[in-house]
């Protein structure tokens, strides 16, 4: 159910989101009734927390790791899965709640609905291979993550102006066109980062943890982002419900519609804040001086190893070769003389 559905006919608020609050906690789910008020337990995080203390002890004394800690003790490759986990939260929550105020408030078909989102693929491939092919090898990926979370946030702070009668092309599609831009220049720079200058037994748990940092941000931030939206849209109702404004025991559809609209906003809000969070996280880890190759001028995104054009590598690999005949040919001759 989403923010704005059912209110008991006495007035209070029954189920999630309109009053009550879902729990989820180690799979069950429990109505709580009556009440706006979110339940706070601090079990499951605390259980998390030792969970994941007792993985990375066990992963720093076996002999054969699953994820052998020195790939996330990277500083640039723990600031790229960080930035990937921000920003599969955030991301989440821009198909989520946008999907909900197209097709519910705007009236978008399902079909319409996905079309509504083609541009916001399209802007995500030119500023992904922009931002991964052009600018990356110049510049690093500080100088891309952050200031793409940053657009990010911008483009979601922008949609919370949204209302119930706003329009696509008016309200909808220019903040979601800048949003995408800076998701472009955050996931691609991110993955590349998270996944160079490992070794090549290494490259597999490098390429996991970038798929890890997805899921894990979108569960997070899905969850998260329905639970603020779930608060938002009780306590809208709750503020506003008065007898003129029921209809039949049941909010008017105008204030279910206010509420709905609401709950997205406030959805929108939270999620311009991780992204600003993760620009500022992205700012202070990713290193701030890359090593330059010799020849080109090329940049190391990894800060140690340096990534060559083919070109660079291959004339490079030739007078490697070249200087080793020159030196055997020269003791060589010094030999006969």
């Amino acid at each position: 159910r989403k923010p704005w559905e059912q209110v008991l006919s006495d007035g209070s608020l029954q189920d999630l989101p309109a009053g009550a609050v879902l729990v989820s906690r180690a799979g069950e789910r429990r109505p709580i009734s009556g009440s706006v008020a979110p339940i706070h337990d601090h079990k499951g995080a605390v259980a998390g927390a030792v969970l994941l203390t007792a993985f990375c002890y066990i992963e720093t004394r076996a002999r054969q790791p699953l994820l052998p800690l020195r790939i996330v003790l990277d500083r640039n490759r723990a600031a790229a899965y960080l930035s990937i986990l921000v920003t599969g939260a955030g991301m989440f929550g821009i198909f989520l709640f946008l999907t909900y105020y197209l097709q519910e408030t705007l009236g978008f078909s399902p079909v319409m609905a996905g079309v509504a989102f083609l541009p916001m693929v399209g802007v995500i491939i030119v500023s992904a291979n922009l931002g991964n092919i052009v600018l990356l090898p110049r510049i690093g990926p500080r100088w891309l993550v952050a200031p793409g979370m940053l657009a990010a946030a911008a483009g979601l702070a922008w949609l919370t102006r949204i209302g119930v009668h706003s329009s696509y092309a008016a309200d909808v599609l220019p903040p979601l066109l800048l949003a995408s831009t800076g998701l472009g220049l955050v996931m691609s720079p991110s993955i590349n980062t998270g996944t160079a200058g490992v070794a090549p037994s290494d490259a597999g748990a490098a390429s996991a943890m970038v798929n890890t940092g997805q899921q894990v941000g979108g569960s997070i931030g899905t969850s998260l982002l329905n639970t603020m939206a779930a608060s938002a849209a009780a306590s809208y109702l709750a503020s506003h419900l008065s007898p003129r404004l029921m209809i039949g025991g049941h909010p008017a559809p105008a204030l279910a519609e206010m509420a709905q609209v609401h709950s997205y906003t406030t959805a929108f809000w939270w999620a311009a804040g991780m992204f600003a969070g993760g620009s500022v996280l992205a700012a202070l880890l990713f290193r701030r001086s890359l090593a330059r190759a010799a020849t080109g001028g090329a940049v190391s995104i990894t800060g140690r190893d340096p990534i060559l054009p083919a070109a660079h590598r291959l004339g490079a690999c030739r007078a490697s070769r070249s200087q080793r005949t020159t030196a055997g040919s020269w003791q060589q001759g010094s030999i006969h003389i």
